[in-house]
């Protein structure tokens, strides 16, 4: 006998007794007679009783198929609760999501849209996940992320929420005392603080608005994992680094950090809504895509938001 039980014998057993017709039933579940009669006896076979007693006129349970077809039909009922539920929970917004986000950008950009998320969807619940370690999403159970990077080649599917550039930063201390760098290659005699979580040796790639591309391995004092490791030294006015646009403008108004070699661009990167798959997506998961969409595409922390500068248009061809 096999281990696990006869469920559509038993489903269409139920329905059955409930129409006390073969062909009731068949039409009620979409499918042929012979199904239908194929299925409840293949049940018969396997439990060693008749379920029917049939003529040409008439079907009756038996008394075997008395006993069983309460418990049959409840099996029944309970399988289309759990199919309603289901559809239900996938077709509204509520349930759990689990997120994981930038350290840095999720602490000042993604943590305080939260309350007014929970406001419009109060059926949902997330687990924020806030670490600059790259998530493995299917691996650890994520539902979404949201990443900063230039995106490569992925299984993953991805909606790109806004632009994300890098800017090269000192403090105004920093450049009156050492100067201030007028090519890339200057950047050899400076202090460059860089990340230790880079996959690869960290190199700045820079493309000149003319199209000249420069690429310098910078070396400094200080590596990091996270801005934040990086910037009180920068802010001292004893390095340089290259931090994502939605940390450096925030010091360019008070005048903390300035940029520099502006005329350069590192490659662009971007803020991406990340998730397994865009394929039977839950509610719960387009909810919280298209929240963050329509509230971060805005990118106020951009240059032009935060400083009205007009940005210009030298991107590689």
């Amino acid at each position: 006998m096999s281990e696990l039980p006869d469920f559509e014998g038993l489903a269409m057993f139920a329905k059955v007794a409930e129409e006390r017709s073969f062909a009731a039933a068949a039409r009620a579940m979409g499918v042929s007679i012979a199904t239908v009669s194929r299925a409840v006896t293949r049940l018969e076979e396997r439990l060693g009783g008749r379920l029917f007693n049939r003529t040409s006129r008439r079907l009756a349970l038996t008394d075997y198929g008395h006993m069983l077809a309460e418990r049959a039909t409840k099996i029944y009922a309970e399988a289309e609760e759990a199919e309603d539920f289901a559809r239900e929970t996938s077709s509204q917004p509520r349930g759990l999501v689990k997120l994981a986000a930038p350290l840095s950008f999720g602490a000042r950009w993604v943590a305080p849209l939260m309350p007014e998320f929970f406001r419009t969807y109060p059926d949902i619940s997330v687990d924020l996940h806030l670490t600059d370690a790259h998530a493995d999403l299917i691996g650890d159970g994520f539902d979404a992320a949201l990443r900063v990077a230039i995106l490569e080649d992925s299984s993953l599917f991805a909606r790109l929420v806004a632009p994300v550039r890098r800017f090269v930063v000192a403090s105004p201390t920093y450049l009156s005392r050492y100067g201030r760098p007028q090519h890339p290659h200057d950047l050899g005699a400076h202090q460059c603080l860089t990340y230790a979580n880079r996959s690869k040796r960290d190199v700045w790639r820079f493309t000149h608005k003319n199209g000249e591309e420069c690429p310098i391995t910078p070396t400094g004092a200080l590596r990091g994992t996270s801005v934040e490791a990086l910037l009180p030294t920068v802010l001292a006015g004893l390095a340089i680094t290259e931090p994502p646009e939605f940390i450096a403008t925030q010091y360019f108004p008070g005048k903390q950090l300035e940029p520099i070699l502006t005329d350069w661009r590192l490659p662009e990167g971007g803020l991406y809504f990340v998730t397994p798959t865009a394929r039977a997506r839950p509610a719960k998961v387009s909810a919280l895509a298209d929240f963050f969409i329509a509230k971060l595409g805005m990118a106020e922390w951009s240059a032009e938001a935060v400083m009205g500068w007009k940005q210009p248009n030298h991107r590689r061809k």
